[in-house]
Order: structure tokens, then sequence, then C-alpha cells
């Protein structure tokens, strides 16, 4: 900038405020490990948020509008962290599942409580079109990837598959016959609760604007990769990993792999502190890492075809 531009110029103090928050840690920034496509609810420092969102459909070729996977976040006695997504989203042997497995069945109270920190996670993902967004407005009206747990999937099957006489069953993802989902958010005993979520009446996105309506069509994410084989490691090397987190690993290299490990881990604020709302329920048994409980996806399959 020349002295004379300097001169006729005004300087934007905004600028500047912003860039020193930044700077000091007065203001959040964005980290190399947060996908931009994913929407995340803003709670307030009581823990409380609202937000309203729209379910979208699946995007031509995806049979059902969600994906589900689950993972494993845990610290093991070293320390180090274990994050890694599961191999029995994908139908496959788990490692740390084999290992709950032998833990609860070993009849030992410790061990069964190891196994209860180190279960399955379930995650649950949907395209959704944000309505309104009190805390962040610029995300209103885009298409965004939304992560929720068993809590807010039982919301949609409850509309689904609706438990009492008089009520029609409403497919929660339609342009047409769908509805606007009000996403409440309290802290209860220091978790998030989401229990006064609720679907608002059926109405039609957008007053049923086909333009509109094919344009946020045109912007959907498409959900085959958190179960594409080809994102998830081998299982060789979650073994690896998993031997590196709980102390087996021995050798040159293995304390500086661990901490480098546990650094990557550490540096992301989703990985470091997981959502308790995501934890999926009761001790991790055999059972419970080969069901898939596929009576409410073949619930919904039919329930598409109807249409």
């Amino acid at each position: 900038m020349s002295f004379a531009n300097l001169k006729s110029g005004k300087t934007d103090i905004s600028k500047l405020v912003s860039a020193a928050q930044e700077v000091s840690g007065g203001q959040k920034t964005k980290n190399k490990y947060e996908d931009e496509r994913k929407w995340k609810p803003t709670v307030d420092d009581a823990g409380n948020g609202y937000a309203v969102i729209r379910f979208l459909p699946a995007m031509e070729g995806q049979e059902l509008p969600w994906e589900r996977y689950w993972d494993h976040g845990f610290k093991g006695p070293t320390g180090q962290w274990y994050i890694e997504k599961s191999l029995t989203s994908i139908g496959q042997k788990d490692p740390v599942g084999e290992l709950n497995s032998r833990l609860w069945n070993s009849g030992n109270e410790d061990d069964k409580e190891t196994a209860r920190k180190q279960k399955r996670r379930l995650h649950y993902i949907s395209n959704i079109l944000v309505v309104s967004d009190p805390s962040n407005p610029a995300n209103e009206g885009k298409v965004f990837l939304y992560e929720y747990g068993k809590k807010i999937f039982d919301k949609l099957m409850d509309v689904m598959q609706p438990q009492f006489p008089g009520e029609e069953p409403v497919n929660p993802f339609d342009f047409w016959t769908g509805a606007d989902f009000q996403l409440k958010i309290r802290n209860v005993a220091g978790y998030r609760n989401y229990d006064k979520s609720e679907f608002k009446s059926q109405s039609a996105l957008f007053d049923a604007d086909e333009t509109k309506l094919e344009a946020t069509y045109n912007q959907l994410h498409d959900l085959a990769e958190f179960v594409d084989p080809s994102n998830y490691k081998s299982y060789d090397e979650l073994n690896s990993r998993l031997q590196l987190v709980l102390g087996h690993s021995v050798g040159e290299g293995a304390t500086a792999k661990n901490e480098a490990l546990t650094q990557t881990a550490e540096a992301s604020p989703s990985i470091a502190t997981p959502e308790p709302e995501i934890v999926s329920a009761e001790a991790p048994t055999v059972a419970e890492t080969s069901s898939d409980e596929d009576d409410t996806l073949s619930y919904f399959a039919k329930m598409a075809q109807a249409d």
C-alpha cells in the first residue's frame, strides 16, 4: 500500500480485531481435520442449542437416505488414543471387537468394564438442508452432511413407523410430504440431550418450487464413501495400532510412533472428546458386533417401494 492510499483510506478495525482474536485463540478457527461438508449444531455456554433442519432424500443410485457406521474411540493404558472406524461397519472382523468379546466373556468384572469403555459407537449420516440456524445464519439454505446418533434416528423411525392408532406414516426425507425437524439440545447431567427434538407438521420444501428442489437435489453429497471398504484400514493395520495403544508393541520406533499418532488424535476436538450421544448401548458382546438390526432398513426400503 502506498502512502497516498494509506492517507486517503480508512483502516478496517474489524479485520484487525478478527485477526488478533485468531492469533490469541479468542476466536475458534477451523482445523485441518474438520470436514466442511458436515454441519454441527452450536450450543451456548449452558450446553443448549436450537436449529431447524430438513432431512433430504437419497440421491440416484442409493437405496437409502442415510448410511451408518461404527467406530471406536478410547484411551489405552499407555495414555495413547485409539480412534478408528470399525471394520464391522462393512461386515468384516475387527480387532477391537474381538478383544472386547474376549474381555466380556472372561467372567472378570474389570474386563467387562474395559470392554464397555472400548465399545463401538454408532453413527448415522444423512444429507440435510439447514432451514434455521440462529447461531450461524450463514448456514441457512445450504445442504450439508449431518452425523447423528441413535436418539435422533429413533425420532425418524417414530414418524416412519408410528405406534398409535390414527397416526399415518410420514417419510421425513421426502421433498413434498416430509417435515422440518426442530433440533432442541439440552444439557442434562453433563451430556447432550435430544429428547425435546421433534418434527413439525408435514409440508412441501420450498412450497414445492421445482426449480429450488432440483437445485437442492443436485447438491446432495454421496454417502457411499462412509461404507466404502477403500476408506477403511485393514485388519492388520488396526491391530498394529491397537497393540501400540495397549502398550503391547515393542521394538525400535514404537514409542515415537505412539506419540505421533496421539498428537494427531488429540489435535482434533471431535476425536479427543467424542459426543456421548452417539455411543452405542450397553456391553459389546459378539452379537452386538455382528447384528445389523436390518428391520429398520428393510422397513424403509419397503416404504420407498410403496411410493
